[in-house]
């Protein structure tokens, strides 16, 4: 089972947007990182966000390439500030691959969690734009299967 955690994509700065709506960088890095998962044969079963403007036009973006018939859900408890441990993971994921689009220091501090046991601890460097891609073990723990940030896929 595979967990694919996004930042959402680059956002306007509060006083150009109070919605905070996606840049036109932030949509072409979405974009670039949705045709680089379709490449790659990534599919999910879930695609999960938080209900902020930025985080549902990304999950948009990248469930038209990832999971075409998938109806977006919203979870109102991926906020920035929200304690990933509040969720039981395995439950909310069960056996599906899952695409969820959130925040930091949100996913962040998720990501030291699952892995290793710890939210404060440092493990990935998200940017906008982000996927860390985690898989989780017969026995349950999780560990990191890879990590892609946007300026990897912009050419020039």
């Amino acid at each position: 089972m595979k967990l694919y955690l996004v930042q959402h994509g680059e956002a306007c700065a509060k006083d150009v947007d109070p919605e905070r709506s996606l840049t036109d960088r932030g949509r072409e890095d979405v974009e670039r990182l949705a045709a680089f998962l379709g490449r790659a044969g990534i599919a999910v079963e879930r695609v999960i966000e938080s209900g902020k403007l930025r985080a549902a036009q990304t999950a948009d973006l990248l469930a038209a390439v990832v999971a075409p018939l998938v109806e977006l859900e919203t979870d109102a408890r991926l906020q920035p500030n929200d304690d990933p441990a509040a969720i039981d993971w395995a439950q909310m994921t069960g056996d599906t691959d899952t695409l969820v689009v959130g925040h930091l220091p949100f996913m962040a501090r998720l990501v030291s969690m699952l892995v290793a046991g710890d939210p404060g601890r440092p493990i990935a460097a998200f940017r906008p734009g982000s996927v860390v891609c985690l898989e989780r073990d017969d026995d349950g723990s999780w560990q990191i299967d890879w990590m892609i940030r946007p300026e990897l896929l912009r050419q020039g």
